[in-house]
């Protein structure tokens, strides 16, 4: 039997020592995001990347440092409280409630230690998602789109298109909690413009379809596709529609233009994953929730797509051709 002098001994025993803790470093579970969404996956998938980006540039790399778990509500907010609880369960660090109000109310809901990034059409004082924007308090804070001013706007875009039309319809998600704010933010605004408002209010993927045969039927001259990550999941859905019934839309995301549909006015919203991103980053790193103020959107983008216009024989005012920030040829 070999015999380990003293020496040996020493030395073998000192590497074992130095290699214990840089494995058992190596074996620390990663910290995890839980990533919840009222939408689909697929149709969404931009805004996964924009996301990606922004935790790249706050140092984090998924699967390399950092693991998301993603859960998609598919368009069903009724699965999102079930949903936020899974992450609650599996104890992530942080969650990014995404998609809607919906998400941050279920989020908030599930918990108050986990932090939360929310990622809201409307304002989160009003909800009790945090006590102010400058200083939310708590354990949420985020971004909010102030998506019922934007409405207002869409509806000027529309009546400057067409001046003569008299009626315009807005279509809309009953689901949503802010659905009955945003109607009537539209509806001061059609009064303003002196236009009539048909109001087509839908609570599922099926209902879209006949609200469009209606919205046809009663003779209104254009739509605008009120913001919802409903609308955003059925996107080639509500372009098709649009094209096979002839209607001039308008939508809220430049991804609607881009495959095909008329218009859209909003913010960009790549650019506002990678903000929500950035902020979990920070708290990753030991910032609080409290401490970061929310924030607003400082980009707003204007697509104008001149083949759908020109397949539905529309031709774009000078005006509206200047104030667009892309036309698509």
């Amino acid at each position: 039997m070999a015999i380990v002098g003293r020496r040996q001994f020493i030395s073998a025993l000192g590497g074992a020592t130095v290699a214990w803790p840089l494995g058992a470093r190596a074996q620390q579970p990663l910290p995890v995001i839980g990533f919840l969404h009222s939408g689909s996956a697929g149709p969404l998938a931009y805004q996964v990347a924009a996301f990606n980006q922004g935790l790249n540039e706050t140092g984090y790399v998924e699967g390399q440092n950092v693991a998301i778990e993603y859960r998609w509500a598919e368009g069903h907010n009724d699965r999102l409280s079930v949903l936020a609880a899974d992450l609650v369960q599996r104890q992530v660090a942080v969650i990014a409630a995404t998609g809607g109000t919906a998400s941050a109310l279920s989020a908030k809901a599930s918990t108050s230690t986990i932090p939360i990034v929310f990622l809201i059409g409307d304002d989160p004082v009003k909800y009790g998602l945090a006590a102010s924007l400058n200083h939310p308090g708590g354990n949420a804070t985020g971004m909010t789109l102030l998506s019922s001013m934007l409405g207002g706007k869409r509806l000027e875009i529309m009546r400057e298109l067409m001046p003569g039309a008299s009626k315009i319809a807005v279509l809309v998600n009953q689901q949503s909690p802010r659905a009955e704010a945003d109607v009537k933010d539209i509806q001061d605004a059609a009064r303003v413009l002196d236009v009539q408002l048909q109001v087509l209010r839908v609570g599922t993927e099926s209902e879209i379809e006949s609200a469009f045969a209606t919205f046809v039927r009663e003779g209104a001259g254009m739509l605008l596709v009120n913001t919802d990550t409903l609308f955003m999941t059925r996107r080639d859905e509500l372009i098709a529609l649009a094209a096979r019934h002839g209607v001039a839309a308008i939508y809220f995301d430049r991804q609607f233009a881009a495959a095909g549909g008329l218009m859209s006015y909003g913010t960009n919203i790549s650019d506002v994953y990678r903000q929500v991103s950035v902020y979990i980053g920070r708290i990753l790193k030991g910032e609080k929730p409290a401490d970061l103020p929310v924030q607003q959107p400082t980009k707003f983008e204007f697509v104008i797509n001149l083949k759908t216009a020109k397949s539905l024989g529309l031709e774009i005012p000078a005006k509206l051709l200047a104030l667009a920030d892309e036309v698509i040829e």
